[in-house]
């Protein structure tokens, strides 16, 4: 052994890792070990080379993995002199999840990936120190991928909430501005009708209009067409019977018929007809405008629900019953406006008679969301997207089946691989697939996919909550 190579094994010696390691040990690492040294800005792995060269053990200076993630790019890591990084033994670790760029000159050794089996075989204390430092690598990475996830769901879940509330809340401001507008009409009309002092027969027919104007559950859908051929028919009577034509709009948006509108006829003429008319019209108008506000309302209040049901801010992280056809329901609400951007037609097929499954139910959300996401982005336009969910023996089983093209085999291979990912940066939840497997592995589920043309699926079984396997067995 040259005085370099004695150098270096002095060097090694005392890196803070893996300088406890017997001599013969480090020894090995300077006989096959390659001594670079890098400037800042230069790119020790990048991700676009497709592999990690191998173990590099840092003697001085510092490095820091960038990952792009949907917020842009971020500094996730650093090693310093007296650190490991790279390929460790027994790692997954094929390619690399970002660049690793250099920030201060730096030396390190590096033990290309070819030689590892051999590392294992003849240095066995090195290696044990090594296998400690990739446990404690991934527990790393496993957070920050949680983090960098829950705040890509976050902003998801606030556009996508926001895109749903836009049509309700406008729908309220419309309709709160109108009704003013209607109000004022009303008490105009309701003046003018008092003074005429209706009784009898007159009171009746007038009454019995209005019930039918207003008795209406469902609003009558017509087209632009046929909306403004019946309120051209209904000015045309009012006209013909010598009332205000200007009432056609409003009462062209009722049910009331040019029947009813007869019938009316036969009691009241002149004056006494024109104002029922405008009375009757303002009274349908502002009852109309009160059901939108109660509907849009209503909307506003099922997304909140949706939203509080989708994240379980009110419940803590512990495993329990869950309704799994609930947390299907709520995570769809969250992407609805996606699925509508894309005219994707998404069902949803549930056992009414579905267990309860064992689970996080808002770690099992955060999965549904992840897999129709996929699913919506993996077919085309006017696609589907169909979600089923069944007892089968002692699971709760979940199935995403879309009409997209496929995953390629090669692909498929790798799809649950930590870090790989198939889309551009920014898109989908941020919720690796690696990690969606973890995640119900943790709670005692399985995950599988099937893939052709034209159907691809994913099946995630959970198992039954104590009660229901209970249930089922009896």
């Amino acid at each position: 052994m040259d005085s370099g190579t004695d150098n270096l094994v002095d060097r090694l010696a005392a890196h803070k890792i893996i300088g406890g390691a017997p001599r013969q040990e480090l020894e090995w690492v300077a006989a096959h070990g390659r001594l670079r040294h890098l400037e800042p800005g230069e790119i020790l792995t990048a991700r676009a080379a497709g592999f990690v060269e191998g173990l590099f053990i840092v003697l001085s200076g510092q490095f820091a993995l960038h990952v792009d993630r949907a917020n842009g790019r971020e500094r996730i890591m650093e090693w310093h002199g007296g650190d490991v990084g790279g390929m460790l033994p027994y790692s997954r670790l094929q390619s690399p999840p970002g660049d690793s760029i250099i920030d201060l000159p730096t030396e390190l050794v590096v033990v290309h990936r070819d030689d590892l089996p051999e590392l294992i075989r003849e240095c066995h204390q090195l290696t044990s120190t090594l296998v400690h430092i990739m446990v404690d690598r991934a527990r790393h990475f496993t957070s920050s991928d949680l983090q960098a996830e829950k705040m890509v769901s976050l902003g998801k879940l606030s556009a996508g909430l926001a895109h749903e509330l836009n049509n309700p809340a406008s729908a309220i401001s419309r309709s709160a501005r109108a009704l003013r507008e209607a109000m004022t009409a009303s008490e105009d009309t309701s003046r003018a009708l008092g003074i005429l002092g209706l009784t009898g027969a007159k009171a009746e027919a007038l009454d019995a209009a209005r019930q039918r104007c207003l008795g209406s559950v469902e609003p009558v859908v017509r087209s632009p067409l046929e909306q403004a051929d019946r309120e051209d028919e209904i000015s045309d009577w009012l006209t013909a019977h010598g009332a205000d034509p200007a009432a056609g709009m409003a009462l062209a948006d009722t049910d009331i018929s040019l029947s009813m509108l007869e019938s009316l006829s036969t009691v009241l003429s002149g004056d006494e007809l024109t104002a029922s008319v405008r009375w009757l019209a303002s009274a349908c108008v502002t009852r109309h405008l009160a059901d939108d506000i109660e509907q849009a309302g209503t909307r506003i209040s099922s997304l909140i629900d949706a939203v509080k049901g989708f994240t379980r801010m009110d419940l803590n992280a512990t495993a329990g019953p869950v309704d799994v056809a609930e947390g299907v329901s709520q995570s769809l609400a969250i992407l609805k406006a996606k699925a509508r951007a894309k005219s994707v037609s998404v069902t949803v097929t549930a056992d009414p008679a579905l267990p309860r499954a064992l689970g996080v139910a808002g770690e099992l959300n955060q999965i549904w969301a992840n897999l129709i996401d996929n699913a919506i982005d993996a077919v085309a336009e006017s696609g589907r997207v169909a979600i089923t969910a069944a007892v089968e023996g002692p699971y709760v089983v979940v199935r995403v089946i879309d009409d997209g093209p496929g995953i390629p085999p090669d692909v498929k291979r790798r799809i649950f691989d930590p870090f790989f990912t198939t889309k551009k940066v920014g898109e989908g939840t941020g919720l690796g697939l690696d990690i969606v497997n973890r995640i119900i592995r943790k709670q005692r589920g399985m995950i599988a996919v099937e893939s052709e043309p034209g159907r691809t699926e994913f099946t995630v079984s959970l198992p039954l909550a104590p009660s229901a396997t209970e249930a089922t067995s009896a």
